[in-house]
């Protein structure tokens, strides 16, 4: 029996229409037509504005009816269009009252916030028409892809190791050595899998790959001329689109698939895929800023005001998105559900993610409601949920994010300590101890476990792992802004000169130091990071806020893997080791005692004396035993495992604390024996069982056998 509700009951022009459905919100393909659905709370009409693709004037304005609106929600079924080729916006008319924080101007054409595909910037870095005034257009997505037997891989949370990419900056370089047409593409990460299971992680965190205008805010530098950019993409368009520029088919409008395939071989190759979105705020910006879509839909309701109707800007970007507004809390849900379910995405970061937990004036609550339903939502349930745990507002909560047992944080004192530590400040041997077990000062009084703490030294914004031990200041000149941006506490080292050096035993001292940061990453409990680039030596010449930057030093450069190959080999080598040693990666804070009846300590504490850690205030060396029969709490049993750490200027003995009869301790890591000291992943026996000789700054790492 045919269905009675495919047939039209209104007309406008030669379009046919019907009262829609209002939910989903935006724009649905259904049996004979496209279902259009949108909310606001203070407009007083809609029109639907219909556009052939890339065409510059509508081809049509529907007006919807008034009995096509069920509360504050517009929704229209219009029949026969040609959806492969249409795209489409609105006109909201209402109350014009800045006090109010109504901005409806019905000369706007605005963008649907559920548009699955954003037109208007199909290829990365191709100048807009300026006077074009529909740059943003939403159009369809056709939700039909073969993803097989492909889910969301649920890699435990203690297993991970993250790697921080840009999609556009991993292999937009020449020397990438993909496709050139493929450069700086989602197409173009699939032809580096191998490359990222050669180096062991089994995570990529991708910066902002929401449709966001890398033209917003351009500029050239005031003395080179150089182009500058929206490079990095913290300034979301469409939470529910992936950047047509980051894709190899976006001038064709594949980005969707282009993205899935992505994902799928990702998953198949035993990488997850964490997406770092921006919820805190939008490419709207201030007062100033442009109409795309939320200021002209619904102003007051999406954007957090003050009572004179200008805008809360606790992002540093202009405006605040009110989170936790009901409405807007539920954009967000449907956000994240739609990626996870139709993306197979395993996990967010989520960007100044303290901005979630403020209420419309801005200030913390107690029980944020958008916290709390990311937590508790069902379709999210296995989803890794990670928090910014600060916002440029002031407002700092790591180890204090309400986590509702599931979110994990960005640790940025776990960051500050390593530094300090690496260069030998005095005092941090306690704090050091704490970030090596996963912050249980922070994290266990709440109960939360080591794999709350997502690790990291080094991270898109700030220095590289080579300009960390290579510069003692930022400089950031190329920004245009004099070097007044950029954070000024980077708690680096230059080893003796200010950059680029010849100086042999400077540079010397350097590679140690890069080694050093990356053993004590990978021996920490918790969840290590790892930023794109790191693992050969990529430098930004001590810009330490690259924002701007659509160049080489942002492009990774693939010849460094050649220069460096000693420092990937050696990166590997510890990452592997992580992953084949389950004592590294506990479910719960160590408890100091020896609750397996194996005669050690899950974990003890050592200095240049066996059991004996020099805590004072002038010790600059530290050394810990994990006891592999403690391996995740004894579920399973591990090879014991010795760290020694002597961030010292001088040579230190290092007494090793005597293993059973029958087992001996082996050398994984010794970053004070030259680099051809013996063949990676060898792992020799240690010379002299009862110690070991350290050179200053170096950092040691023995395996029973």
């Amino acid at each position: 029996m045919e269905r009675i509700d495919i047939h039209p009951t209104h007309s406008s022009g030669s379009y046919r229409l019907r009262c829609g459905r209002p939910l989903p919100f935006g724009a649905t393909l259904i049996a004979g037509g496209v279902n259009f659905s949108i909310y606001s709370s203070h407009a007083t009409s809609c029109t639907l504005v219909l556009f052939k693709r890339h065409q510059p004037e509508p081809v049509a304005e529907i007006l919807f009816p008034e009995e096509f609106r069920i509360g504050n929600v517009w929704s229209m079924i219009v029949f026969d269009l040609d959806y492969e080729n249409l795209e489409y916006g609105y006109r909201m008319d209402g109350p014009v009252d800045f006090q109010q924080g109504h901005w409806f101007n019905p000369q706007k054409i605005l963008m649907d916030p559920y548009a699955k595909i954003i037109g208007g910037r199909d290829v990365w870095g191709v100048e807009p028409d300026w006077s074009d005034a529909y740059q943003h257009r939403a159009r369809l997505a056709f939700d039909d892809f073969d993803w097989g037997n492909d889910r969301p891989l649920e890699i435990p949370p203690e297993d991970q190791i993250i790697y921080e990419m840009h999609l556009r900056g991993f292999t937009q370089h020449p020397s990438s050595g993909v496709k050139e047409t493929h450069r700086g593409t989602f197409a173009a990460v699939r032809d580096k899998i191998p490359y990222l299971k050669a180096l062991g992680v089994n995570a990529i965190e991708l910066m902002p790959i929401f449709e966001f205008d890398e033209f917003e805010n351009s500029r050239r530098h005031p003395e080179t001329n150089e182009l500058l950019l929206n490079y990095w993409g913290y300034s979301t368009v469409g939470f529910f689109a992936p950047k047509a520029g980051y894709a190899a088919t976006g001038k064709y409008g594949m980005q969707v698939d282009e993205l899935k395939t992505l994902v799928k071989d990702l998953h198949k190759n035993g990488i997850e895929v964490i997406l770092d979105v921006v919820f805190n705020h939008t490419a709207e910006g201030n007062e100033n800023g442009p109409y795309i879509s939320f200021r002209g839909i619904d102003n007051k309701t999406y954007y957090m005001l003050t009572p004179e109707g200008y805008y809360f800007n606790f992002s540093g970007c202009g405006n605040t998105l009110n989170c936790n507004n009901p409405i807007v809390r539920n954009i967000v849900l449907d956000c994240l559900r739609y990626w996870v379910s139709e993306y197979h995405i395993d996990g967010f970061r989520f960007d100044l993610a303290s901005i979630l937990g403020r209420d419309p004036w801005g200030a913390p609550l107690a029980n944020p409601p958008l916290l709390e339903t990311l937590a508790f939502d069902p379709i999210l349930a296995k989803c890794k949920l990670i928090a910014e745990a600060w916002d440029a507002g002031g407002l700092y909560q790591v180890g204090s994010f309400p986590a509702y047992g599931r979110w994990a944080e960005w640790n940025g004192k776990y960051r500050d300590d390593i530094r300090q530590f690496l260069k030998g400040d005095a005092g941090k041997v306690g704090a050091m101890a704490q970030s090596l077990q996963g912050s249980p000062d922070l994290y266990a009084p709440a109960g939360r476990g080591p794999a709350t703490s997502i690790n990291f030294i080094t991270a898109h914004d700030g220095f590289t792992l080579a300009d960390l031990v290579s510069y003692n200041g930022k400089h950031n000149e190329a920004n245009g802004e004099y070097n007044n941006d950029g954070s000024n506490d980077n708690e680096s080292w230059n080893c003796g000169a200010e950059g680029w050096t010849e100086d042999p035993s400077i540079n010397a001292l350097r590679q140690r130091q890069i080694r050093n940061a990356i053993a004590m990453l990978m021996v920490s409990q918790g969840v290590p990071m790892l930023l794109m680039g790191d693992e050969f030596g990529r430098s930004q010449h001590g810009n330490n806020n690259t924002y701007c930057h659509d160049s080489e030093l942002n492009w990774l450069d693939w010849d460094l893997l050649k220069t460096n190959q000693d420092l990937f080999n050696f990166v590997s080598h510890c990452l592997h080791f992580r992953q084949a040693h389950p004592v590294l990666r506990n479910r719960y804070h160590f408890q100091n005692r020896d609750y397996m009846g194996s005669g050690y300590a899950d974990i003890s504490w050592h200095g240049t004396q066996a059991w004996q850690a020099d805590w004072s205030e002038a010790s600059r060396s530290l050394a810990f035993l994990l006891c592999g029969k403690h391996a995740k709490q004894g579920s399973v049993t591990d090879s014991s495992i010795y760290v020694a750490m002597n961030m010292h200027w001088e040579t230190q003995w290092f007494e090793v604390p005597a293993l059973p009869a029958g087992l001996n301790w082996h050398v994984s890591v010794n970053t004070g024996a030259p680099f051809d000291h013996f063949a990676i992943g060898a792992e020799p026996a240690l010379e002299h069982q009862h110690g070991l000789l350290m050179r200053d700054h170096s950092v040691a790492i023995l395996v029973s056998k």
